[in-house]
């Protein structure tokens, strides 16, 4: 009789785990991760600053520090690298980030229709030939790979480059997500194309930068950020859809999707002087501020871009017109559904049942139900290695250093380009 109620009482916590055990160990891993801010870490909104001044804060002049001073650095930059020096994001203010910010936004810029345009023919090139149950994320992947690569280099992206960089950008991500480990093979690979090719690219770079620089600066912005951003915005709006449908206009879903579903976590900020708002109390100079996007969009809040006076998403137009042109191809050719978990992160990358537009599926309602039941049980593996890796990850980033060695660098030594190497992690 005790064999039996332990082998009941066994069978009944194995058949429990999905609906426990994944959200125990994410909550786990998130007060694992809020340990490596620092001691100065706030949170915003939180007891220091309230949801009222969220806005306030985020777009003080003195809130505006990206890297130096903040031990959450060394973890972002471990997953940046290598380049995270001269990443856009994590540059410092000054002329560099300016001439950056400049060379960025001229690439960016381009017309309306041109952009939708170009988002359309990258579909059409570069969409995998898959139905069935897909991974959205993993789908657009070589779309914004390509789009990207059109929009820096002006061509259309050879398949072999193509594969560089999506095997680069897959890895950020996936590391970012704590699914996996880096390989920075795959990463150098690119730095390595990037380089070679500096030349093709039909546009001024940045002048503060050197030849290495620039490769790293291409490679993190538009073929990490832009590439990995656009992937995961485009995979939200469709999951949206799948579950949903698209009532309303397509630039209506995109708005609600990115104000539920925000890109970003916390952004953080390091202030670089003391900020006094009237009723709280003053914020010392080094604090390091941790902007929670979710918290504040569950508030009312929406900032899908950022802050306009603090560093806004260089593709804040861009990016809703490409994104859009894409979607609004896929729906035009493919029917989507899926009963799998939708959610900010993104981990499951984005299950999907996808077919051709008006083909019947048959036993589709089979088909569903196990693409839940297969979603469900991927989260009990994928959190506790979650757990795993990310703690690695935390602990590798921490004894490397990469931030904190950088800036002792440049504290200590002149400029020299060969140094850029040992931030390769």
């Amino acid at each position: 009789m005790i064999v039996v109620v332990a082998t009941l009482g066994a069978l009944a916590v194995l058949l429990s785990l999905p609906y426990w055990l994944p959200g125990a160990v994410t909550k786990l891993r998130t007060w694992l991760f809020a340990r490596v801010n620092g001691a100065d870490g706030i949170p915003v909104p939180g007891d220091l600053v309230d949801l009222s001044r969220f806005m306030e804060l985020y777009a003080h002049p003195a809130a505006d520090g990206r890297s130096r001073g903040a031990a959450l650095s060394d973890l972002f930059w471990y997953w940046l690298s290598p380049g995270a020096e001269v990443h856009q994001e994590h540059l410092e203010p000054g002329p560099r980030y300016n001439d950056v910010a400049r060379c960025t936004r001229r690439i960016l810029t381009m017309p309306s229709r041109t952009a939708d345009e170009l988002a359309t023919a990258s579909l059409r090139a570069a969409l995998p030939r898959q139905h069935g149950l897909v991974r959205l994320r993993d789908l657009m992947m070589p779309v914004w790979a390509e789009f990207y690569h059109r929009v820096v280099f002006g061509i259309p992206c050879p398949p072999g480059v193509r594969d560089l960089i999506v095997d680069h950008s897959e890895d950020v991500v996936t590391s970012l997500k704590c699914c996996g480990l880096r390989h920075m093979d795959r990463r150098l690979r690119l730095t390595r194309h990037l380089r070679d090719t500096l030349g093709r690219v039909p546009h001024p770079l940045p002048e503060t930068l050197d030849e290495h620089e620039r490769a790293f600066y291409l490679q993190g912005t538009f073929f990490n950020t832009a590439v990995v951003q656009s992937a995961e915005a485009t995979a939200h709006v469709l999951m949206e859809i799948a579950a949903h449908g698209a009532d309303g206009p397509l630039e209506a879903v995109i708005e609600w999707t990115l104000h539920d579903f925000p890109l970003f976590g916390v952004a953080h900020r390091i202030t670089s002087a003391e900020i006094c708002l009237e009723g709280a109390e003053p914020i010392p100079a080094g604090s390091v501020l941790c902007f929670s996007y979710p918290e504040f969009h569950r508030s009312g809040g929406h900032i899908p871009f950022g802050v306009a006076a603090n560093r806004p998403c260089p593709a804040w137009h861009l990016a809703p017109i490409s994104i859009g042109a894409v979607v609004r191809e896929v729906l035009r050719e493919h029917d989507l559904a899926t009963t799998a978990r939708h959610t900010r992160p993104l981990p499951n990358r984005g299950p999907c049942l996808m077919t051709p537009r008006g083909h019947r599926v048959r036993h589709r309602r089979l088909v569903l139900a196990y693409l839940r039941l297969r979603d469900r049980w991927e989260e009990v593996w994928r959190s506790p290695l979650q757990l795993v890796l990310g703690t690695y990850m935390v602990w590798h980033a921490r004894r490397l250093r990469l931030c904190e060695r950088h800036f002792e660098q440049e504290r200590n030594t002149s400029h020299d380009p060969a140094r850029h190497r040992d931030h390769a992690g």
